[in-house]
């Protein structure tokens, strides 16, 4: 039995829609049950994109089932997200998740299924992420980081239980067992920045928390060689979003086999993206890179 999609919607029509149509693309499509989850305008500036995502949500068909829940409110994304994957995991037991600029490869759906019926049953292994770095380095076909990630996921109500809301709880266990540096990707990127962000109010990230509950349980997420998942929202169409491509992968047309890794963080890929990540930071625009300083670190928090 195919595991829910939860996808998450609010003003972008035209990214909603091809996020809709790549996933149709999947086989397992028809025997997928879709969640839509409809964040609520913000304000009357957005009432209207609000609107025209609704009326295009309503008009999809192709799964197996639709259930549309349109929020009144703004919740904004975190709690948008947070409630909804807690609502859908507390119902259906797993969840795979994707917001409203994730376009998947054809393989996207059998990938997540697979890693979530394989790994159902090992508490070593808290969730499936489906986007990878554009990293040239050669990259087995699947292997496992510590941790937890936020474009195109998947995960088990055991998994999600293990999320702590608290970021300056977070924080304080990082700082206390010494973990910052490596929750950091050893200089790669500034996640430490981004939560003391949250801590501070200066962002919402969910996925920032995400990651350091998972890492901080010691849990392992399962990612592809070759990304599945292309994220179209780096086109400054979102509202923590800059324009940039460094982050712009290729997706697979191949499918992923799950299984025969070893259950154990990949060090070299470790090393591999850590490197990525320092060397990507030049090629972000001086005002994208002060931007994400000052607010949400948003390229990968969205």
């Amino acid at each position: 039995m195919h595991a829910p999609v939860a996808l998450f919607v609010y003003n972008r029509p035209w990214h909603t829609q091809q996020t809709v149509e790549a996933l149709l693309k999947n086989a397992e499509a028809v025997d997928s049950d879709l969640i839509v989850f409809s964040d609520g305008a913000k304000d009357e500036a957005s009432r209207e994109k609000v609107d025209e995502v609704r009326q295009y949500i309503h008009s999809i068909k192709g799964f197996k089932s639709i259930r549309i829940v349109e929020r009144e409110e703004n919740l904004g994304l975190a709690q948008s997200i947070i409630s909804g994957v807690t609502e859908v995991v507390n119902e259906h037991g797993r969840v795979i998740v994707l917001e409203d600029d994730m376009v998947t490869s054809p393989y996207f759906l059998k990938y997540m299924n697979d890693a979530l019926i394989l790994y159902e049953n090992d508490d070593r292994v808290i969730s499936i992420h489906g986007y990878n770095y554009p990293i040239e380095e050669p990259l087995p076909a699947a292997f496992f980081l510590k941790g937890a990630d936020c474009w195109g996921w998947a995960t088990w109500k055991r998994g999600w239980d293990l999320f702590e809301a608290d970021g300056r709880k977070l924080l304080a266990e990082l700082t206390q067992r010494n973990l910052v540096d490596r929750f950091d990707f050893f200089g790669g990127f500034d996640y430490s920045g981004m939560l003391k962000a949250q801590i501070e109010g200066r962002n919402d990230s969910w996925a920032v928390r995400w990651y350091a509950s998972a890492l901080l349980h010691d849990k392992l997420t399962l990612y592809p060689g070759k990304s599945l998942v292309h994220n179209t929202g780096n086109d400054a169409s979102g509202r923590h979003c800059g324009a940039i491509r460094v982050f712009d992968s290729d997706l697979s047309l191949d499918p992923v086999s799950v299984g025969g890794i070893e259950v154990e963080e990949n060090s070299d890929v470790l090393m591999a993206v850590s490197r990525f990540l320092r060397q990507a930071k030049p090629n972000i625009p001086a005002r994208i890179r002060n931007k994400v300083k000052r607010t949400v670190r948003s390229l990968v928090s969205k």
